[in-house]
């Protein structure tokens, strides 16, 4: 005899086969649906929508009664663009929801970096401002210039007024050997 108590804490064997539902690539949908879209957005597309219109206008118009499809108010055209558009505005949806999330991600890759050249401009005018401080306190070519001109003035000078004789030169002045 067999034990046919239910257990609450296992699940039950399902004895029905479980139908798998076809997938769609999301990425590839998404695709036709771009190329869809951007074809919808051509004068080409507007062209043969125009010229299909106008011959379905004309056929029911000009054609012999018993040949038209379409009778007066065009009630088949109507229902037939009402398909057209039912497809395709969702279609354009998901083209532009694609694209804006194309777009967050070039906004976001942008902002990174514009962030890193920030941080490198930051960077160089720290390192150029050290270079100006360190280049304040080395003596320049023009500084040495005007520093050696004045020592020759003062030298010139100096040979000017000094006498010929060192013994007569002031004691401050005189040239002791080995100098």
């Amino acid at each position: 005899m067999t034990d046919r108590r239910v257990r609450l804490d296992t699940p039950r064997e399902s004895r029905r086969q479980i139908v798998r539902r076809p997938t769609v690539d999301a990425d590839t949908f998404g695709v036709f649906a771009e190329s869809f879209a951007r074809y919808m957005g051509t004068a080409k597309f507007l062209l043969w929508m125009t010229m299909f219109v106008a011959a379905w206008v004309l056929w029911n118009v000009l054609a012999p009664a018993d040949l038209r499809f379409d009778e007066f108010p065009f009630i088949f055209l109507t229902l037939m663009l009402s398909l057209q558009a039912s497809y395709a505005a969702p279609l354009i949806l998901l083209a532009q929801n694609r694209q804006e999330q194309r777009d967050k991600v070039v906004a976001e890759q942008d902002r990174q970096a514009n962030a890193r050249a920030h941080a490198d401009m930051e960077f160089l005018a720290r390192e150029v401002a050290s270079l100006r401080m360190a280049v304040g306190e080395v003596a320049t070519r023009d500084f040495l210039r005007s520093e050696l001109r004045g020592l020759l003035g003062d030298i010139e000078e100096l040979s000017r007024t000094e006498p010929e004789d060192p013994a007569q030169a002031p004691p401050d002045r005189v040239q002791r050997p080995g100098q």
